[in-house]
């Protein structure tokens, strides 16, 4: 880790933890990332350290768009190069890219410039989300809650699983030779339903496994996230 790094490292940990006092909701950080990518580890080590925050709710979208140059990513889904690309077009961008970090919904910042995500994600967490969102888990029933919400656009429910961390050997691509880390690794991204706000959310669905559990409330059209949940 060189110097910078960990001084901006530091700086995500100790002011992050006074920001997350004054609100108490989480910051959603997204990074749309590849085994292919040269460019990508900074911002993978980075990801992995703003998880270790309890008000940071980090997750890393693996893209396929990168297979074509000799290495198959075994974490990409083509599900999330779809989500990237919806992004492009609400940021009004004609291309993605990796390392790309989406926070909370609304902010686009390159994943591998230490300090223009701190800050952003300070920014994020002084800020807080607008609704305040509840997970329980019982057996295989997860039950999730809010509180209605005047004057919220129509939004998704989205149930999302994630590893929380693999290390992997690349023999090809830009990064071969190497063995790399990940984390906050998503698995699964389901669409579980809609709300608008206008009376409180009150669902139960079926999981199973341990792996931790994270629930989003987004504006449709990959908007704001109004809302976010984990349980680990």
């Amino acid at each position: 880790m060189n110097r910078l790094f960990a001084f901006v490292t530091a700086m995500i940990v100790g002011v992050g933890a006074t920001a997350s006092l004054a609100q108490d909701t989480p910051v959603v950080v997204e990074l749309y990332t590849s085994q292919g990518c040269s460019s990508c580890p900074p911002a993978d080590e980075m990801l992995a350290h703003l998880g270790q925050r309890d008000n940071v709710i980090a997750l890393a979208l693996h893209v396929d768009y990168w297979d074509y140059i000799g290495w198959k990513d075994k974490f990409a889904h083509s599900a999330f190069t779809t989500r990237q690309k919806g992004y492009a077009r609400s940021f009004g961008s004609r291309s993605i890219y990796t390392p790309q970090m989406v926070v909370n919904g609304v902010t686009d910042v390159v994943g591998n410039r230490p300090m223009d995500v701190t800050d952003q994600v300070q920014a994020h967490a002084a800020k807080g989300l607008p609704v305040p969102l509840t997970l329980k888990r019982s057996g295989n029933q997860l039950t999730i809650s809010a509180p209605a919400a005047s004057g919220l656009a129509e939004a998704d429910v989205f149930l999302i699983r994630y590893t929380p961390s693999e290390t992997v050997s690349i023999p090809r691509g830009e990064n071969a030779g190497k063995k790399l880390a990940y984390s906050h690794i998503v698995t699964e991204w389901s669409d579980i339903g809609d709300w608008n706000g206008r009376s409180p959310l009150s669902s139960s669905v079926s999981v199973s496994g341990s792996a931790p559990i994270v629930v989003l409330i987004q504006k449709k059209g990959y908007g704001p996230i109004f809302a976010a949940a984990r349980l680990r």
